[in-house]
């Protein structure tokens, strides 16, 4: 085996300190580690590696991807529009809540590539994901459009 899955990830022998890392760890490697060292905020970096991360998923239907986000405590998300060009979805309990606003910034680019990785999956077919709303942009929740 010379590549990891997400079926392995789950393979958690821990005896001490479990299966739960604290947030300020996860905020630490994405926004000072990834955000802040590389180049154009690390979006490429973010986009590769979210898009694999959806497609290893290995969920059948958004339902499947929605009650994975919440389990491993990505955000909850909700569709608040849907059509047959597209979706747009609201994350609430986002990573980013709490954190000081930062007008203009979006910075939960992963989270939107683990949902376009696992929806182009899903459906066969290329899909995009943009998220247009953040709370460190001051926004009430995290909101991404989904283009079929």
């Amino acid at each position: 085996m010379d590549q990891f899955t997400f079926t392995d990830m789950k393979k958690i022998k821990r005896k001490n300190l479990g299966n739960v890392v604290p947030l300020e760890l996860f905020r630490t490697i994405r926004l000072i580690g990834l955000y802040q060292a590389l180049p154009m905020n690390g979006k490429g970096t973010t986009l590769t590696i979210g898009r694999k991360i959806g497609e290893e998923f290995g969920v059948t239907s958004v339902n499947e991807l929605f009650e994975l986000f919440e389990q491993l405590k990505i955000g909850i998300p909700i569709i608040t529009h849907e059509d047959d060009k597209g979706m747009t979805i609201a994350v609430h309990d986002c990573f980013c809540e709490g954190l000081p606003i930062m007008e203009g910034k979006m910075v939960c680019d992963l989270e939107g590539a683990i949902i376009e990785g696992a929806l182009t999956k899903i459906r066969g077919k290329r899909v995009s994901v943009r998220e247009i709303k953040c709370n460190v942009n001051g926004d009430e929740y995290c909101e991404y459009i989904v283009k079929y």
